[in-house]
């Protein structure tokens, strides 16, 4: 990883400009990440990108590492915000079902390019960056618990047979989700990741009673 500065300022101290001088530069790194990759990005990439000096960049963080953690956390609220914006909770089928097209849609309009956020991230550092494998950990498991909430939500109201297990079901929806990002950013078309989801949907409607 790329050194940057001995000096950082912690964010519970930054002023308001300083938020978001610190906002726009993790943001221009997690753009640049994900169009380029981790290694493919560099410290003067995101400076360009942010239109900030250099001493700026150090000023909030002191090494490249840093920020990749920071664009972690940054593509995980992202995701997550994005989703429960829209559908709120994962509670029902109709619920299921709208989430699925709305992330089939997002594909297409990305042209089936650049795959997950989250997981682009984990494939490029899991087994080289013990650190940002841990936070990406973190992020799936917000993700994996985001889904598993509307599952348990629909058992507690009697909707979802007892037979059915949310945890299971959670994680394995997540792992199709992942596999079918990953196969629609390979093929370039959607086509992997609507037999997947379907498929997925299929198996948690045969528990609704």
């Amino acid at each position: 990883m790329e050194k940057l500065n001995e000096l950082r300022i912690p964010k519970h101290r930054l002023t308001k400009k300083g938020e978001e001088t610190r906002s726009r530069i993790v943001s221009a790194a997690a753009k640049l990440m994900f169009e380029k990759g981790v290694s493919g990005t560099s410290v003067g990439d995101v400076q360009k990108e942010a239109q900030v000096s250099s001493s700026q960049l150090y000023h909030y963080f002191k090494e490249k590492r840093e920020l990749v953690k920071a664009v972690i956390i940054y593509q995980t609220e992202k995701v997550l915000s994005t989703q429960e914006s829209s559908v709120i909770q994962l509670d029902s089928i109709e619920a299921l079902k709208t989430w699925r097209d709305a992330i089939v849609q997002l594909q297409n309009e990305r042209q089936c390019r650049g795959g997950c956020p989250i997981g682009s991230l984990a494939s490029e550092l899991s087994d080289i960056e013990p650190d940002a494998r841990s936070e990406l950990e973190v992020g799936f498991m917000q993700w994996e618990n985001f889904i598993r909430i509307g599952l348990r939500t629909m058992q507690e109201r009697g909707e979802l047979s007892t037979n059915a297990n949310p945890d299971e079901l959670a994680l394995a929806l997540l792992t199709t989700l992942q596999g079918g990002l990953l196969l629609t950013q390979v093929r370039k078309e959607t086509l992997p990741l609507e037999v997947g989801l379907d498929s997925m949907l299929a198996h948690i409607s045969s528990f609704i009673i």
